[in-house]
């Protein structure tokens, strides 16, 4: 079996790309062939701990990730509408097609589709359904009879919870084909003394941790507002950049919570694990259903830190944080329940012991590397109920 996983691009730095890679490398590891085509602008560069890994094929970058994975980077023209816009994928898998057995295809993206599309690939296709596309309607418009394709073509969709399957309205006439392969990461692992260190910069004080791009959908402005509601012995720590980080600063001064909210900026990936180690609690307080699963969940459950997450509807953070047992959802845009939440988990010892316990149990069962490249390999093997 030799497989291409199709779509976004490299840098990795979203959730649809990491499960890309990380699909990738596990099926490497299981010793089956699989490549990663993705497409990138000529200044992205390659990420230093990649750099080891890299070499030139003709025109094509190459990531040699394991003895049987690939990272194969082609060239993009420039980013529009988050989408790549490269001719070169076309052309690339339209000389390699013939390759692979399966090309599992991660959606939303509409060059890989337009790729697969014209490519003139007549094997298996195997659809990674992340997310609806939600904030290009007009874009949407033109796209949508390709997405229709797309999903005819498809044998099997995967999405990543129950409950996006179900309420997604692209998916309703084909829930028969659909398959649930929950994401799955390595347990997050911290430096004890770095995240001790963490602990003594916030001394005598319950640490609330949030992460992720400063952006509408992500709703921190509601996390920064419920410091009002929790008493001093809290902190509200926020790591993440982008382009609401001085509105949210300044509405954060406004509000003269700015001894009790810390907006970090840009954290390195090698300093969060003790971010999380030090936290005593994560805070995902998303407000859309662009947020469809929240990985930031499940590495804080993998730490054990019970989650307040938030009821989005058709959305599947609140199925991967489950209510009462790993932490607790609240209703979006409320900072006052996003607090009382908060409260609840921590001022009573028992309940905090039960959620911790409830999170890293939950991480275990449903949430695993080996269990999502697993369930992956069922489907291809034809193993899988769909």
């Amino acid at each position: 079996m030799k497989v291409l996983q199709l779509g976004k691009f490299y840098p990795i730095r979203g959730g649809v790309e990491k499960v890309m890679w990380d699909l990738t490398r596990g099926l490497g590891e299981r010793g089956i062939d699989c490549d990663m085509l993705c497409a990138t602008r000529r200044n992205d560069g390659i990420d230093a701990e990649h750099m080891p890994l890299f070499r030139k094929e003709g025109k094509t970058g190459m990531l040699q990730v394991n003895a049987y994975a690939r990272v194969l980077m082609v060239r993009a023209w420039f980013k529009a509408a988050a989408t790549m816009i490269s001719p070169a994928m076309i052309f690339w898998l339209r000389k390699h097609r013939k390759e692979y057995d399966i090309i599992h295809i991660h959606h939303p993206d509409p060059m890989a589709c337009l790729a697969l599309f014209l490519s003139g690939y007549k094997g298996r296709v195997i659809l990674h359904w992340h997310s609806d596309i939600l904030s290009q309607k007009f874009f949407l418009a033109f796209y949508k009879p390709l997405q229709s394709w797309m999903i005819r073509r498809a044998e099997c969709i995967i999405g990543t919870t129950p409950v996006y399957l179900r309420e997604s309205p692209c998916l309703q006439h084909v829930q028969d084909k659909t398959a649930v392969v929950p994401i799955g990461i390595e347990p997050v692992r911290f430096n004890p003394e770095e995240a001790a260190r963490i602990r003594a910069r916030y001394a005598g004080k319950k640490i609330v941790f949030s992460l992720g791009r400063l952006i509408p959908y992500k709703g921190f402005s509601y996390l920064a507002t419920a410091a009002k509601y929790l008493g001093p012995d809290y902190q509200i720590v926020i790591g993440g950049s982008g382009p609401l980080q001085e509105n949210l600063q300044a509405e954060i001064e406004a509000l003269d919570l700015q001894e009790h909210v810390q907006l970090l900026g840009y954290v390195e990936d090698r300093e969060v694990p003790a971010l999380y180690g030090a936290c005593d609690i994560f805070v995902l307080s998303s407000i859309m259903k662009t947020e469809a699963f929240g990985i930031v969940q499940i590495e804080a459950m993998s730490c054990g830190k019970p989650v307040v997450g938030t009821e989005i509807p058709e959305s599947g953070v609140s199925w991967v944080n489950k209510h009462g047992i790993s932490g607790l959802n609240v209703p979006v845009c409320n900072p006052e329940a996003l607090a009382n939440a908060i409260q609840e988990i921590c001022e009573v010892p028992e309940h905090y012991s039960a959620f911790s316990e409830g999170a890293i149990d939950r991480f275990r069962k449903h949430f695993t590397f080996d269990s999502m490249i697993e369930e992956t390999i069922k489907i291809y093997q034809h193993e899988k109920t769909y």
